[in-house]
């Protein structure tokens, strides 16, 4: 994966080409074992412990999963209890695939396609207790405040968003190292006002073969004041906020596995924030 230029096109253009690219990833996230689909107990372990600590008791609680891609975390919340399950994205290969999985899990999940900024009507203003999102999904979002007010519409009274997403600085260190790559160096923007960055993509995160077409995809980087500032403004308060050294996968070199199954950098690394968990509240 290469970032190059950033553009100025119209962002709908920039949003129809990331579609396409996670269109055409798809078919090799399904067949990959990095998401292990159709094995007992293939994959990553998609929940740190701390999650479900801050989420709670699911018990007859309604949750959407916005920007769930295969729904592969989706399902959890199903399987927790929840009264109602729901997932959205705006790939179409994706919802299909994830309809399949749930079938074949014999969990009762709806899923929708849409683009995120059109949810509340994707969904017929339905709205929700918990609203569940990211590892991976806020870069690919060029509007952080309109997001934030969709994410309040889909909100009940006293419900709350958990955002769980990678950090800024580790998409300033690169998501994908560099061939070779023996040192944490930083790479890429922390802070966003330049735009989309266009990525092109060879490989996607998985194992599996190549993208054979739709290589292209565009980023747009968010920090973490900008985040937090975008869903007071939208009327929600923040009440968690917390910064962890744990991956899901191991990134770089050395890195070695916790008790849980996730990953973190040995003593010798510096001790770095690699993903951020939030939680904000509609009033309620």
């Amino acid at each position: 994966m290469t970032a190059d230029a950033f553009e100025s096109r119209d962002v709908s253009d920039l949003i129809r080409a990331n579609r396409d690219n996670w269109d055409a990833r798809t078919p090799i996230h399904v067949n990959s074992a990095f998401y292990g689909l159709g094995e007992v107990d293939g994959g990553i372990e998609w929940f740190a412990d701390f999650e479900w600590a801050d989420i709670g008791d699911l018990t007859g609680r309604d949750v959407l999963h916005l920007q769930c891609h295969l729904g592969t975390e989706t399902l959890a919340f199903a399987e927790r209890g929840a009264a109602h399950t729901a997932g959205l994205d705006f790939s179409g290969a994706a919802i299909e695939e994830a309809r399949r999985i749930a079938e074949r899990a014999g969990r009762e999940v709806r899923y929708v396609q849409a683009d995120v900024y059109d949810a509340v009507t994707a969904l017929d203003g339905r709205r929700f207790d918990v609203l569940y999102t990211g590892k991976g999904a806020l870069h690919y979002l060029p509007d952080l405040g309109r997001w934030a007010e969709t994410a309040a519409s889909l909100l009940r009274p006293g419900g709350f968003l958990y955002l769980v997403e990678f950090h800024p600085v580790l998409h300033a260190l690169g998501s994908v190292p560099t061939p070779g790559e023996q040192f944490l160096r930083l790479r890429q923007d922390y802070l966003g006002g330049r735009g989309a960055q266009r990525v092109e993509v060879a490989h996607t995160y998985t194992d599996g073969p190549p993208l054979a077409e739709a290589t292209t995809c565009y980023e747009w980087r968010h920090g973490l004041g900008d985040i937090v500032t975008a869903l007071l403004a939208a009327g929600l308060t923040v009440d968690l906020l917390r910064e962890t050294d744990l991956l899901p996968w191991p990134r770089f070199d050395g890195m070695e596995r916790t008790a849980q199954g996730w990953w973190r950098l040995t003593d010798e690394h510096p001790k770095i924030p690699l993903m951020f968990a939030l939680r904000a509240r509609a009033a309620g």
